[in-house]
């Protein structure tokens, strides 16, 4: 028997968290499978996904598949107060378990590591666009327009929750990504060496 695929988006929950890591593992690699290049399979999830649920899961939402998680959007309305609450309560316990590499040490293991031991510095664009955002969904769940539904779900309650702006970053090697952003009317805010960090003003959604 065939079964029908049937999807959904919903408000994220707590026992969603597995599966958001799962996710962000089996995306992690410019939309594509991560698995093999890191040894400990945690790692993008705690930095990309974990962190929202715990702090902003108001403005975070999961794509279903028969009621199974293929997919997330996962954001914060305040990139400012995000930074400080991770380095005040969420990065602690991580840096307890993960000691800083050493400087020669150049795996993506390492690399998200030292993300958790020194964040980057908290950005010009934050106050014209505070909140951030990352999206991830399975194969299964892509092709069908429900990357489109997530963003604009994310972004009409931003918008009914009066923030003003938001964005995220976009590596240039994932060209399907940035034209998506491109395509849904978000803006260049900075183009870097490796990444394009895109803005969208919410209150630009229709209603």
């Amino acid at each position: 028997m065939t079964q029908t695929n049937s999807f959904a988006i919903r408000p994220v929950a707590l026992s969603d968290v597995p599966s958001l890591y799962r996710i962000c593992l089996l995306t992690g690699d410019a939309g594509g499978d991560a698995s093999h290049l890191y040894k400990d399979p945690d790692l993008l999830g705690h930095v990309y996904a974990g962190p929202y649920v715990f702090y902003d899961r108001d403005v975070c939402f999961v794509l279903t598949n028969n009621g199974k998680p293929c997919g997330y959007i996962v954001a914060t309305k305040s990139s400012n107060g995000f930074d400080d609450w991770t380095i005040q309560h969420w990065y602690p316990a991580l840096r307890r378990q993960y000691a800083v590499p050493d400087k020669e040490d150049r795996s993506p293991d390492a690399q998200i590591i030292r993300h958790i031991h020194a964040p980057p510095v908290k950005e010009t664009f934050y106050e014209s666009h505070p909140a951030h955002l990352h999206i991830d969904i399975l194969p299964e769940g892509q092709g069908g327009g429900w990357g489109r539904q997530l963003i604009s779900t994310l972004i009409r309650e931003l918008k009914r929750q009066g923030v003003s702006g938001v964005h995220l970053g976009v590596g240039k090697e994932n060209t399907n990504a940035v034209g998506f952003y491109r395509h849904f009317g978000f803006e260049v805010i900075e183009d870097l060496a490796e990444e394009i960090i895109f803005g969208y003003d919410p209150s630009r959604l229709p209603t």
